[in-house]
Order: structure tokens, then sequence, then C-alpha cells
């Protein structure tokens, strides 16, 4: 029984720690891990959160280890007369030198990082991005600076070239943060940031606000996909264009309940410009911030039960009925 006993504790134990190995080794990738790089910003900093976990885990052996030495010297009464100076020494090395040394070398190491991280060269894009509460919208915009098209909650990159990203906020500070791709940098209202990005292959990726911005500030993402050149030009080319249908009784159910006077359907009455633009709205993967898949039942449970998936969001449910609602939802499913 006893033997019965044992090994069955050490069944449960090996299981868990296998478990235990795989969550760890899942958690190394994903579409949104600093820990599987896509881009060589990314990687340089992947590299430094290697070092830094190695350092860690170098001195977490090393003081559990002493720590277990002295749990043991006390269990066995054996006593170890260590003189001042001897104490002294080993305080200063272990519990000031060390510590400041691996300061300084994360330090030093992280500027230098964030220096290659800047480098400003050879840009080929440049996309404003507004942080919201609690959405993001990316404006493409040409070389003259003038804006060519609006997006939301999904911002596209060509592969291979290197992306400038203007970060604005007009509200609160909010962070852009795409692991996969670079490190955070804070959107702070009056002040435009600069972020570098050059995805190496082609992919999707999840975007996070990194800085509290009150209630939804959980559920502020996007989807950053990088492709081909020729695929990005046709989907840019897209995104400017107005909306390929711009008489439909959904859109008489959209003005009417006044949804226009804050989203904006470029050919169309609507011009709002509080809310996310819809001029396209099923081209795109998600809603509500990357919150939801993009399928006609999940637009209509946000149209109708907008705080119930995110409460506090700033945008009002609205009731209409059932006709108007199916309408609503043909309407905006046609917005390719």
């Amino acid at each position: 029984m006893e033997m019965q006993k044992v090994t069955s504790a050490t069944g449960l134990g090996t299981r868990g720690l296998l478990l235990f190995v795989v969550l760890l080794v899942s958690g190394c990738s994903g579409v949104q891990s600093v820990l599987d790089p896509a881009a060589p910003d990314a990687r340089l900093i992947a590299r430094l959160s290697w070092w830094m976990f190695a350092s860690g885990t170098f001195v977490l052996i090393v003081t559990l280890g002493m720590l277990l030495v002295a749990v043991n010297l006390q269990r066995g009464g054996d006593r170890i007369d260590v003189s001042f100076r001897t104490s002294a020494i080993i305080v200063a090395i272990g519990g000031v030198a060390a510590p400041v040394i691996a300061i300084i070398a994360v330090g030093v190491s992280g500027v230098l990082i964030g220096d290659q991280a800047e480098g400003a060269e050879d840009v080929g894009l440049t996309v404003e991005v507004h942080g919201n509460r609690w959405w993001w919208e990316f404006r493409y915009l040409d070389e003259a600076g003038e804006v060519t098209a609006v997006t939301a909650n999904e911002l596209h990159l060509p592969v291979g070239e290197r992306a400038h990203l203007l970060l604005k906020s007009d509200d609160v500070i909010h962070s852009f943060w795409v692991p996969n791709l670079q490190g955070k940098t804070d959107l702070i209202p009056g002040v435009t940031n600069s972020l570098y990005t050059e995805p190496e292959v082609a992919g999707t990726w999840r975007a996070q606000c990194a800085e509290y911005c009150g209630i939804q500030h959980a559920l502020m993402a996007a989807l950053v996909v990088a492709e081909p050149r020729e695929a990005f030009d046709a989907w840019l080319a897209q995104q400017a264009a107005p909306a390929v249908v711009t008489e439909h009784p959904g859109l008489d159910v959209f003005l009417d309940y006044e949804c226009g006077e804050c989203h904006a359907i470029r050919g169309t009455a609507a011009d709002g410009q509080k809310g996310p633009d819809l001029t396209h709205l099923a081209s795109r993967e998600t809603l509500a911030a990357a919150t939801l898949p993009n399928t006609p039942g999940n637009l209509g449970g946000w149209i109708t039960s907008t705080h119930k998936v995110k409460p506090g969001a700033l945008m009002p449910p609205t009731a209409p009925e059932q006709q108007e609602l199916f309408a609503l939802i043909e309407y905006l499913g046609m917005l390719e």
C-alpha cells in the first residue's frame, strides 16, 4: 500500500512537471510574445530578455543554494564562526557590488539596444497611430504627409520594409506594444512619439495597449498584419477607396439612428470622427478592438449589447427593430 502511494505521488509529480514545462515552452511563442521575434528590433529585445532571464536564474539558484546550506547547518547543530571582516566582504560583494554590476550591465545593454531599435534609415512607410479610449486608429500618409487611407484596429505593413509609426493620443496616455515586432512606446496627449518596425516574415500578430488607460484597457488591442508588398498595395488601395455600397436600407437605418454622428462611411452622409471609420468594416478580421471575431452574429451583439461586451465603452448600445437590425448587419457586412 505504501509503495502504491509512493508510485502514485511520483506519477503525479512527473505529470505536474511535464505540464509546467509545456506551459513554459508555449509561453515562448505566439502572436503576442517578446520571445518569438519576427523583426530585427524585436530580436534584440528578445536577446536581452534571455540574458536577463539567465542572470536572474543564476542569482536565484545561488541564493537558494546558500539558504539550503544555512538550513542544513542549523539542523545539524554545526556552527561556523565568521569574522566581522569576512561577513562585511561577503555582504559588500554579494549584496552591493554584484547587484550594481548587474544593474549597470542591463542598463547599458538596454540603452544600446534602444538606440539600434530607433534607427530611422530607409523608411518606406509612415503611419499615424492614434490611441483612443478604447480603440486604435491608423492613418496612412503619402510622401507629402497627406492622409491617403484610414482604418481602425488593424494595421497592415509590407514585409521587409521599415515603417515609421507616429504615435499620438487625444485623451489619455496609452502605450503601443507589438511584442513580436518592437518594444512598447507611450502615446502622450500633445506629444508625437516615434516607433520604427520592420517585419521580416508575413504573419499576423497582436498589438496591445501597455499603459493603463481606463476600464477597458485590457481589451484595447489590434491586429498587425505583415504581407508582401504587392498584397499590401492592393489592400491599401482598397482602404483608400470610398464605400463600395452607398445605397441600401441598412444605410438608412445607420443614418436614422445617428450612427453617422460618430462613425464615418466615406461616400455617404456619415462623416463622424469620434468612433472608428467603418468604410471597409467587413474587410477586418475582428470587432471592438480585436475583442470579437468579425461575424454577423457578433456584429449584431456588439450593436445592441455594447456594454455587455465591453463595460464602460463610450459607444452607446442601439436597439433597432429586428428587421432594421438585419438590414443594418447586412449593409455593414457588404463594406469590404
